[in-house]
């Protein structure tokens, strides 16, 4: 049978009820084996795949919009709104003559909204190009520019995919890895329990890997998310094994049991991998996390497809500090906010995706399990920038 891509989800899901592949998809029977639809940006993909076996591939996991959140990254964006309302009053009196002042004074307004410097820099550099080229001349179209330019750093490294493709797996990969590293506090396990929650809700089969071997209070939280999304989790086994080894062992775990069919004791379609928390100024430990990285490799090569780096949305530019000392040790793929609310510094994660080149695929916007949403700059920049620009 065939799943019309217009049909509810409730609907291809009871006609389905053994797929795993979630609301995106369009299910059909052929001589054995399940042939899957997976909606892509400008073209339908299909692969076939036996039900016991080869991965239903998740290139587009989260296929919604953040936009239904608006609200609450509106609202955790109050102190970045509420500095950068200066740059209102420059634009309403904006004179043509005097663009080189207005713009260095802009220049600070971004500065004071944690803004780096060199980010700074670039957004006044391409709107003074803009202005000399007569290209824009009144307020109102500086506003416009200076809206797009924020936007167009934000969504720049994520390429064509942008938002919409939040996690992305090779197509030939048995079983999708996913490795979440960050300093300590950053909200590491807790988001891994959240994006584990939004990925079986979807159908996927997941197991969790509990890297964190130096707390034993971190197993123990990776264990209960594991019992509130049904998703076995690899940990610890003995007092030696040291994190390279336990995520070396949990891929082939996963491997081997997904190899022999759904209804194995640890079958999954992607492994979740936690790691302890380090500062990121801790030489050992961040050369630890290489290691991971290549235990995974020596398993699977091209393990883990992707690397997140969870960060604490309040922290300001100390975000930027992390993550250029974390892309310097790891392959990073991805950035996740989280802690994000009235005391958020939105400049500085501006100034993170533009010079680290990395970027944003999640943000927490609460507690609840619901609360990790697909990242949209869109939305993230009207959240930013007051309502007058």
């Amino acid at each position: 049978f065939f799943v019309p891509s217009f049909a509810p989800s409730n609907i291809i899901m009871a006609m389905a009820p053994s797929s795993r592949l979630g609301p995106v998809a369009q299910v059909s029977l052929h001589n054995g084996f399940r042939v899957c639809s997976l909606r892509r940006r400008r073209h339908v993909k299909t692969y076939a795949a036996k039900s016991e076996g080869m991965i239903t591939k998740l290139a587009r996991v989260f296929s919604e919009k953040a936009k239904s959140d608006y609200e609450r990254v509106f609202g955790a964006m109050d102190k970045t709104r509420e500095r950068l309302s200066v740059a209102d009053e420059l634009f309403t009196y904006w004179q043509l003559d005097e663009y080189e002042e207005a713009l260095e004074e802009l220049e600070d307004v971004l500065l004071t909204a944690d803004f780096g410097p060199k980010t700074a820099a670039r957004v006044c550099d391409s709107l003074r190009v803009e202005i000399k080229a007569g290209k824009v001349s009144d307020g109102s179209e500086v506003k416009a520019l200076l809206k797009e330019n924020i936007r167009q750093i934000l969504t720049a490294p994520a390429g064509e995919g942008g938002s919409d493709n939040p996690l992305s797996f090779p197509d030939d990969a048995e079983v999708g890895t996913v490795l979440v590293v960050g300093v300590n506090g950053a909200g590491k396990t807790t988001t891994i329990g959240k994006l584990a929650h939004r990925l079986t809700s979807q159908g996927v089969a997941v197991a969790l890997a509990a890297g964190d071997t130096y707390r034993a209070a971190a197993t123990e939280q990776l264990v209960e998310w594991g019992k509130r999304t049904d998703s076995p989790v690899v940990v610890k086994r003995g007092e030696k094994e040291k994190p390279p080894a336990l995520l070396y062992r949990a891929l082939e775990e996963t491997l081997a049991a997904h190899k022999n069919g759904e209804g194995t004791d640890g079958y999954a379609d992607v492994l979740v991998c936690d790691t302890s928390g380090r500062l990121h100024t801790n030489y050992d430990l961040m050369e630890e996390l290489g290691k991971c990285q290549s235990s995974m490799q020596k398993v699977m090569p091209g393990s883990p497809h992707e690397t997140l780096l969870v960060l604490d949305g309040t922290t300001g530019l100390n975000m930027l500090n992390q993550a250029k000392e974390f892309a310097s040790y790891v392959n990073l793929t991805g950035l996740i906010l989280t802690k994000l609310d009235g005391t958020s510094r939105g400049g500085a994660v501006v100034s993170v995706v533009d010079e680290v080149g990395v970027p944003v695929r999640f943000v927490g916007v609460g507690e609840k399990l619901e609360d990790l949403q697909s990242f949209d700059a869109d939305s993230f920049v009207d959240a930013i920038l007051p309502a007058g620009i």
